[in-house]
This record gives structure tokens, sequence and C-alpha cells, in this order.
């Protein structure tokens, strides 16, 4: 008879033990990253009660084991800048306030006021800032640090383009033998100039040019007001550029003692693209300027800062420039099951972990981020009432048994009782 209040007692124990996982599975259903606990139960060693063959074999219930299911939660775009996902394997790698290593799949970032990228509970994120403009992810991870102010330095222009058809049938000291290409550069404080081409038809396929500034934009004494350089542009039969020639095609301008006091600019006009192709034609059409470009880029102030693609981290300037600042790291692990769980949402390893594989989002057997998105908890509503409701009859039926075996036990010492 203490083998059925011994087994009774062990369902009552492991029943209870595995209402208790599911409620704080129900009590994560909102938590980002959270993954949902499964219970394993597992039976005692039988014992062999007396009888002639030794078939009679009970046993009760071990405690249950709680496994966390390490499966892929449903991706939600959030739109706010700081927010992430893994959608694959892996974990966000953190330095806990104690210095711990630990990882994470919730990805509901934030930035203190000196630029430190944290988890919810203050956690550093890991991952490697851009030194001078180049991220080097074969360093080792460090805490990302993100600019929270400042200007984005000018950079001068080096070099510009003009894509335009002069008019083929244009007569040679008419109106349509006139034509200009106005486009802004920018010198090296940041200041933007107009330059412009002016173009003028000496003979059938050919066109004098001259390049010219502002006269208040230079202080050129002796020379003529604004003016920077002079060429000619010929054209071949077809109406391509003849001259200057592929290979040929990047014509100098020198632009020195700039009012402003800024540096001297040594310009390159490229009449090519990369491909070989000539960006002047005369065809018979009208003149007409069809595009433009230049490298220069003016100041600006920081805008923001996002988590974009595979977990680069991009700050945007009013200028509307676009640098890569941090990439945050992603850690696989062989076999997660294994790790501690360490309480807010983080995991550590332990001697039965294999050693985390950290690197770049999306290589190796590391899954990709989604910025301005988050992942949501694994647990199934339906399905944990469900385990509810089945560990809740367990329990009833487990209590039963105790009812019933202190009846047998009550009826039993009522017959031996004088």
């Amino acid at each position: 008879m203490g083998a059925a209040f011994s087994n009774a007692l062990s369902g009552l124990t492991a029943n209870a033990l595995a209402i208790d996982v599911v409620s704080g599975n129900l009590a994560n259903q909102n938590t980002f990253g959270y993954k949902a606990n499964e219970v394993s139960f597992e039976d005692l060693v039988t014992e062999s009660l007396a009888a002639p063959n030794g078939s009679n074999l009970v046993g009760g219930s071990a405690i249950p084991i709680s496994n966390r299911s390490f499966s892929q939660g449903s991706v939600t775009s959030t739109g706010q800048p700081y927010d992430a996902a893994i959608q694959g394997n892996g974990f966000f790698v953190l330095k806990t306030t104690t210095g711990q290593q630990a990882f994470t799949r919730a990805g509901n970032f934030t930035v203190d006021s000196t630029g430190h990228l944290l988890t919810q509970n203050g956690d550093s994120v890991e991952g490697w800032n851009a030194v001078n403009g180049v991220l080097n992810t074969n360093a080792n991870t460090t805490d990302i640090v993100l600019p929270v102010a400042g200007l984005r330095q000018p950079s001068a222009t080096t070099a510009f383009s003009l894509n335009l058809n002069l008019n083929a049938n244009a007569a040679v000291g008419s109106a349509d033998g006139s034509f200009s290409s106005p486009m802004q550069v920018v010198d090296s404080e940041g200041t933007t100039h107009v330059l412009t081409v002016n173009y003028t038809k000496s003979t059938a396929g050919s066109w004098d040019y001259t390049i010219s500034m502002p006269p208040g934009d230079l202080n050129n004494p002796g020379n003529p007001p604004g003016a920077l350089a002079s060429g000619t542009l010929t054209f071949d039969s077809n109406g391509h550029l003849a001259s200057p020639a592929v290979g040929a095609g990047a014509i100098p301008v020198t632009i020195s003692s700039l009012s402003d006091g800024a540096a001297d600019m040594n310009l390159t006009w490229n009449a090519y693209d990369s491909t070989g192709t000539a960006q002047i034609t005369q065809f018979d059409q009208a003149s007409a300027n069809l595009g433009s470009s230049q490298d220069g880029v003016l100041a600006g102030q920081l805008t923001g800062i996002s988590i974009g693609t595979n977990g680069q981290l991009t700050a945007t300037y009013s200028n509307g420039d676009n640098i890569a600042v941090a990439q945050l790291a992603v850690g696989s692990v062989l076999n997660p099951g294994s790790m501690a769980d360490l309480g807010d949402n983080n995991f550590g390893v332990t001697s039965a972990t294999a050693v985390p594989s950290i690197g770049v989002p999306g290589t190796g057997s590391r899954g990709g981020i989604t910025g301005g998105a988050i992942e949501s908890s694994t647990v199934d509503i339906a399905k944990e009432f469900t385990n509810l409701l089945v560990y809740e009859r367990g329990y009833q039926a487990n209590s039963k048994v105790v009812t019933t075996e202190d009846q047998v036990v009550q009826t039993t010492l009522a017959l031996i009782t004088p």
C-alpha cells in the first residue's frame, strides 16, 4: 500500500511542476523573444512487488524535465529604429552589468545618453564600431557606442560629369549655337559654388567650351573674370564624342584663390562614364542638359540612427549621407538547450554548451537580422491551455489515488481493530 501513496505523491509533484511551467509560459506570452518551455515526464525506477513470476512492477513519476524550445517566433514590424529581430539561428551577444557574456533573442534595444546600445535591463549590446568610417568585423566584439550628435565633415568636389546633347543642326553664330550647363560644386569648407560650362559651336561637329564661376567667388586678378578652363569638343559623323577620346576623357579643371579662403580645388570633368560611354552627344535634337553629378558632400547634422539590413547601424545626416557606424554581432550555439536561464530573457553558457560561434549575421550558421522589427514570444496560448487542463486532470487523478489509498488503509485498520 505504501507504493500507491508514493506513486500518487510523485504524480502530484510532477503535475504541479508542469502547471508551474505552463503558468510561466502564459505569463510571458507577450515577452519579446521569449522561448516557451516544454515539459517532459519520465517514470521512476519500477519496484517489483511480491508475485510468483515477479511481474507486478509499479513505479511513480520522476520530477519532469523542462526544456526550452528555441523555435522561430513570428517577426513583427515595429518601425522603431533600435528594434531588431533574428531570422534563423543565433542570439544577440550581450555583456551584462556584471561583465558576464550573455545571449538573448529579445531585440527591443535602447540607447542611453552616452550612445551605448543597451537592452531594456541595461546590458550592453555587442558588435563592432566603425573606426574612421571602416567596419572591421574580424576584430573582437565590443560594446556598441553610437554618435549622439555632431556634424558630418564636408568633402570637396574632386570629379563631376555632365550628361547633355548639343544640337547637331545649330548654325555657327546663331542662338542655337550657344548653350550652357550650370551645376553646383562644393569646396573644402562646405560652401557651394555654381560652375558653368558654356558651349559655342565653331564648325560643323566642333564646339568650343569655357568653364567659369561667378567672379565674386574668386580672387584671380589678371585673368578673365571667373574663367577657369577652355577647350574644344569634337564629334564624329555619327554624333559621338571623338575628342577628348576614350581614355583621355578626363578634363582637368583647377579652381584657385577662392574668395572664401577654402583650399584650391583640382577637379576632373569626366566626359565618359565607367563603361567608356560618352556622356556628351551631338544629335539632331535641341541642346539639352540631361543630368549631372559631382562627388562633393556638404556639411551635415546627425538626424538619426537606425538598425538596417542584417544588423548594420546607419547614421543619417541632413545632407543626405548615410554612414555605417556599427554592426550587430550574432552568436550561434550548436546546443542552445544546454544554456542556463539567467533571467531578463538572457541565457549563459554552461559546461555542457558548445562554444558559441560569434560573427556577422547571415554568415555560417548564423541567422540574418531584420531591423525595425521584433520577434514575438513562441508561447501558443491554445496549446498552453490544453496542457493546463491535462495537467489539472492528472493532478486530480493522483489526488484521488491518495484519498482512495487512505480509505483502504482506514478500512484495513478497522478490520484488525478489536
